[in-house]
């Protein structure tokens, strides 16, 4: 009687009848565009993997060498070469760098379609009241289900992976700017505009500097967001350091997986270190340019006074 009157009482909703007529109508509206642009991605992705893999393997070991040296010290350049070394001798060296250019590609947009969202969110009620729940259910759904979508509308290769990468890996992006620029302190930014600062000018002199911790730990997470997914992006055809686990997992074979899971390891910690350097020093630099400005700006007063 209970399970009648629930059945009588709780209409079923059709919701992936809903769903997958809406994509089949994109599939059809839109079908061009998304050629266009998953020719786009291809040439995005496929030109930075032609610049990792041009050179000779130990030069590009040297050339990375390099930017950690200059980014992060000593110690994590001499971790990352060890590492990409270590890459090399367990032959995944073109793998590793296909895996490094989605990444990057990846990072890169999230960031320039996050951050500016932050920024907005932070500065309206209304705005960040709308994004929450989006960000809320960008976080929380599996990272499988942005492929199926993604694959029927832009076929198999790197197109799906990075749109799936950036839906997945953006909303630290945007949750940390804004939480980083909320908490800048009220005084400071009223301090600015009283000494005749426009809001553009307080957004980039003082509440970009003084957010620049929590924004870096944004961009470290949405790096490390975007290489949970290189598995996944194995699935779709994508190449790179997920292809290993994908077959060792259809296979069976600890062996490979282990071996691909390792060549991630040495990546993500290679990314994480630069990142975390790069955020002390900009932070440390963002509070010398600030105090110097406001001490500037004190000065003046007093002189003016």
């Amino acid at each position: 009687m209970l399970a009648f009157l629930q059945s009588e009482l709780i209409p079923s909703i059709p919701l992936a009848e809903w769903t997958e007529s809406g994509v089949d109508w994109i599939t059809d509206t839109f079908d061009e565009a998304f050629d266009v642009l998953s020719s786009a991605i291809d040439f995005v992705v496929g030109s930075l993997e032609h610049i990792l893999l041009a050179p000779p393997a130990l030069v590009m070991v040297a050339i990375l060498g390099v930017i950690a040296l200059l980014l992060a010290g000593w110690r994590v350049a001499l971790f990352t070469v060890l590492g990409l070394v270590f890459i090399i001798s367990l032959d995944l060296w073109t793998a590793a760098m296909q895996t490094l250019a989605l990444v990057l590609a990846a990072t890169v947009v999230a960031l320039v379609i996050g951050i500016p969202i932050g920024i907005i969110a932070a500065k309206s009620d209304t705005v960040e009241a709308i994004i929450r729940p989006i960000l809320d259910v960008a976080q929380t759904m599996p990272a499988f289900v942005y492929l199926v979508p993604t694959v029927v509308l832009l076929g198999i290769g790197a197109g799906p992976a990075l749109i799936a990468t950036v839906i997945f890996a953006m909303p630290p992006a945007v949750r940390l700017t804004m939480l980083g620029i909320q908490q800048v302190p009220k005084d400071t930014v009223e301090a600015a505009h009283a000494f005749g600062a426009t809001s553009w000018q307080t957004l980039i002199k003082v509440e970009l500097p003084l957010s620049l911790k929590t924004i870096m730990a944004g961009v470290n997470q949405v790096i490390m967001l975007s290489l949970s997914m290189v598995v996944i992006s194995g699935l779709v055809g994508a190449g790179g350091l997920g292809e290993p686990v994908v077959a060792g997992l259809s296979q069976l074979d600890v062996g490979i997986s282990f071996v691909g899971g390792l060549g991630i390891v040495v990546i993500a910690i290679m990314l994480d270190r630069i990142t975390r350097a790069l955020a002390k020093r900009d932070r440390e630099s963002a509070w010398r340019i600030f105090s110097r400005g406001k001490g500037s700006g004190t000065g003046a007063s007093e002189e003016k006074a």
